[in-house]
């Protein structure tokens, strides 16, 4: 006797990425498994009288996105913040501003999220701006990749940063001919001490210091803690996102993670959470990392993995470049690690079995950090290590082929070239030049020298969802004639979002493919996309998100 099905999606159109069985009409799921896949007619005798059956009305069914690449703590906190992307002069500035601060009335420091470095055209942003538009309270904003904030003086007065202070390498409290801040703060120990003001130091942790809460949060602190991370996983499943490969971490985030999947209803997402190793940190602090992978190893909730960064960003010349910076000729950007240490610390890692992924912007950082791989290779020997490489945003020609001939994942993100999903050209092509703009965002060179490019949106440095993602990555465009055309087909980027994902998690034998035995996480979407212009793919909605075999988001 045919086993009875728990869930049926029929009237599909099923994009199962399974090159023996490509589509499909309907699916079957039992306990949480895909049982079926296949015609509707096969898969209709699989129905009892318990079955749950959903109709996709002709839509396309796919893999549950896999974000590979994201901060859902902070970024779940971030929600509740004011959106500044998009906004552009000073008058629309100050209205978006004006217009929030009364909704916050209690708010010790109010916070600004996504604001463009040329909000204000060619004029840099200064505190006397902020000032201008909220002199008596504190206020502070972020420029859409989180590496340089701007605060009026409040903010710094009560940050103790005014008169500035000794930072680490790549950090810098930008300073005027007056001696004090202009209110410019990049990167993390720079703008930490101003944002920390908001009342949100431990959604930031994982990614500032990678340490625990101290004092630890009183139990209705913690409860108000799980309170943002249900609001950031409901945020995923609500984009078709089953499977979240988080890009920092600590042990307090994995216990939240816990404290919600022992609830019931569980976890709407798998995730995995990272140790997150610090340039001030020494390399027995590694053990953390390896209690983590031990402690959290289940299809829900992991480690096993260790985030780094190398360098900075593009825009505020942290990214560590081999050539200077086209518009800073005396200048490459000052990377966080030596290659030297960068080398001892991979070969660590790596010697305790563990994945390592690297924010790696600049074609200095990418090169490093490929040398850094290599050493591992020859000191503890080649194994399936899947070590990543995340963003790559420039690169050199001669390290192109190394992805493949080291066995590295190129982690990189469609949002993000100037130009795609309404970021600006300027100042970033400008500062990359020319002469290297053939070599950027580089994901169809790198997928043709046989790397495996998985795709991502590092929400909430761009918007988190998918389908956006996969728009951006087929309409991608030149910046000049001549340079080559780094786009994918609609089935590639679907499969940077799925495919590529699970083999980035050692998983690719339980999902990222619909195919019995594979884990029950889809998506039902709200039309054919194959029958969608790309032009109009932004128009296509996720309907429902079953992850699991439970359904975690219905539009």
């Amino acid at each position: 006797m045919a086993l009875i099905a728990d869930l049926i999606v029929t009237n599909a159109r099923i994009l199962t990425l399974d090159e023996g069985h490509p589509t499909a009409e309907a699916i079957a799921i039992r306990d949480g498994s895909i049982l079926a896949v296949g015609a509707r007619a096969d898969i209709d005798v699989l129905r009892g009288p318990a079955t749950t059956v959903i109709d996709a009305d002709g839509g396309s069914v796919i893999p549950g996105f896999i974000e590979a690449h994201m901060h859902l703590f902070s970024g779940a906190a971030e929600l509740a913040h004011l959106q500044l992307f998009g906004v552009t002069g000073f008058e629309a500035l100050q209205e978006a501003i004006r217009a929030y601060a009364p909704t916050r009335p209690d708010a010790t420091m109010l916070v600004g999220q996504g604001v463009d470095y040329t909000v204000l055209g060619s004029e840099r942003v200064t505190r006397h701006h902020l000032d201008a538009i909220l002199p008596d309270r504190a206020f502070c904003m972020a420029a859409p990749d989180h590496h340089t904030m701007w605060a009026n003086t409040r903010a710094l007065e009560m940050a103790g940063v005014l008169h500035g202070r000794v930072l680490g390498p790549g950090n810098e409290i930008v300073m005027g001919e007056d001696g004090l801040a202009t209110g410019e703060l990049r990167e993390g120990e720079a703008f930490g001490p101003v944002l920390n003001l908001a009342g949100e130091s431990r959604v930031r942790l994982g990614l500032a210091t990678g340490g625990e809460p101290d004092p630890m949060p009183t139990a209705a602190e913690r409860e108000a803690d799980r309170a943002i991370m249900r609001r950031g996983l409901s945020w995923c499943a609500r984009h078709g996102i089953t499977s979240i490969q988080n890009m920092d971490g600590n042990f307090y985030q994995l216990e939240l993670l816990a404290e919600i999947e022992a609830e019931d209803g569980g976890l709407p997402c798998r995730v995995q959470v990272p140790f997150h190793f610090k340039n001030f940190m020494t390399l027995d602090m590694l053990d953390k990392a390896s209690t983590m992978a031990e402690r959290y190893k289940g299809e829900w909730l992991s480690s096993g993995i260790v985030k780094v960064f190398y360098d900075g960003v593009l825009d505020s010349w942290t990214a560590a470049m081999i050539e200077p910076y086209a518009d800073r000729p005396d200048w490459v950007g000052e990377p966080l690690f030596t290659p030297q240490q960068f080398k001892e610390l991979a070969v660590e890692i790596d010697r305790r079995g563990l994945q390592i992924a690297v924010h790696s912007i600049g074609d200095g950082a990418v090169r490093a950090v490929l040398d850094g791989y290599e050493a591992a290779q020859k000191a503890n020997g080649q194994r399936d290590s899947r070590h990543r490489v995340e963003h790559i945003e420039v690169i050199a020609a001669s390290d192109i082929p190394r992805f493949a001939e080291l066995g590295v994942i190129a982690s990189m993100q469609p949002p993000h070239p100037p130009g795609a999903m309404g970021f600006p050209l300027e100042p970033t092509v400008s500062r990359i030049g020319p002469a290297r703009w053939p070599l950027s965002y580089a994901w169809r060179t790198l997928k043709n020298a046989g790397a495996h490019v998985v795709f991502a949106s590092d929400w909430p440095v761009s918007p988190i969802d998918p389908i956006l993602g996969m728009q951006a990555a087929i309409l991608r465009k030149p910046w000049a004639k001549g340079d080559p055309d780094q786009s994918f087909s609609l089935e590639e980027a679907l499969a940077g979002y799925t495919v590529e994902g699970a083999y980035a998690g050692f998983l690719e034998h339980r999902k990222g493919k619909l195919k019995p035995g594979y884990m029950a996480d889809f998506a039902v979407l709200s039309a054919d996309i194959e029958a969608v212009d790309a032009e109009e793919l932004h128009k296509v909605h996720v309907a429902v998100t079953v992850c699991g075999g439970k359904v975690t988001y219905q539009s």
